[in-house]
């Protein structure tokens, strides 16, 4: 009898959206990039697809500039959404970086044409550079105004026809209140993405959730320090939180 990918401690998943924020990659800072954090991130995903595994990302800009934040001190919104796309252009060429450093062969992708520094957004193009086992890393969000980076991983591992969505956070999973503020919260290891909306349990905007309940795409919910990293969410290891039908 055959063992299951579990059992014999291999993957669960073939092709993997990671989607992680921008404040991730700030470290202890408190603005910008924290070079030795989007080292060890990229050790994470470099181990993940050692294994095998063909990745996508997209990383949020919140560490440079947010849109909402933006629209919120009087400016417009248009305007300020479109510098916070610019903004996760900006660390998806940093992760770039910090992941071919470690030989790891990469690809930028971005929503918005800027062929100097990477490449647009062509899906078939996108999908073989994943056969080829190239990290692709989605930038810009989804080039458009008033939609989060959560919706753009979303549409991006639709279209990529990834198996999940890995949402990397500060916390081990998804609870009923903030943990970090509320010792007593309690943490879900599964939850449906119709109580995640009619909870209003801030895992992503309800564009997003809705999203990958219509594709049916479950998102896994974990902690960035998790002690065996990505690789051991990825066996099914560790603490998580999962967001299915």
């Amino acid at each position: 009898m055959t063992e299951s990918r579990a059992e014999t401690g291999a993957p669960r998943y073939r092709r993997v959206m990671l989607k992680i924020s921008g404040e991730a990659l700030m470290g202890d800072q408190g603005y910008g990039l924290h070079p030795p954090t989007v080292e060890r991130i990229a050790r994470q995903i470099k181990e993940v697809r050692d294994m095998g595994v063909e990745i996508c990302m997209v990383i949020g800009g919140g560490n440079i500039f947010r849109g909402l934040q933006g629209s919120a001190q009087g400016m417009e919104r248009t305007t300020a959404d479109y510098m916070g796309m610019l903004a996760t252009v900006m660390n998806a060429l940093a992760m770039q970086s910090a992941l071919e450093s470690l030989g790891v062969f990469t690809r930028v992708i971005s929503a918005i044409p800027m062929d100097q520094v990477c490449e647009p957004y062509i899906r078939r193009r996108a999908v073989r550079h994943l056969e080829k086992g190239r990290v692709c890393i989605f930038a810009a969000g989804t080039g458009n105004p008033y939609f989060t980076t959560d919706t753009a991983a979303t549409l991006r591992a639709s279209e990529m026809h990834c198996e999940v969505i890995f949402k990397g956070t500060q916390v081990d999973g998804i609870y009923d209140s903030d943990p970090r503020e509320n010792p007593d919260a309690r943490r879900y290891d599964t939850v449906t993405y119709d109580e995640v909306l009619r909870k209003n349990l801030k895992v992503m905007d309800a564009s997003a959730i809705a999203l990958a309940r219509d594709n049916n795409l479950p998102i896994v919910v974990f902690s960035l320090d998790a002690p065996d990293g990505l690789a051991g969410i990825l066996r099914g290891e560790g603490t998580y939180t999962k967001v299915v039908n």
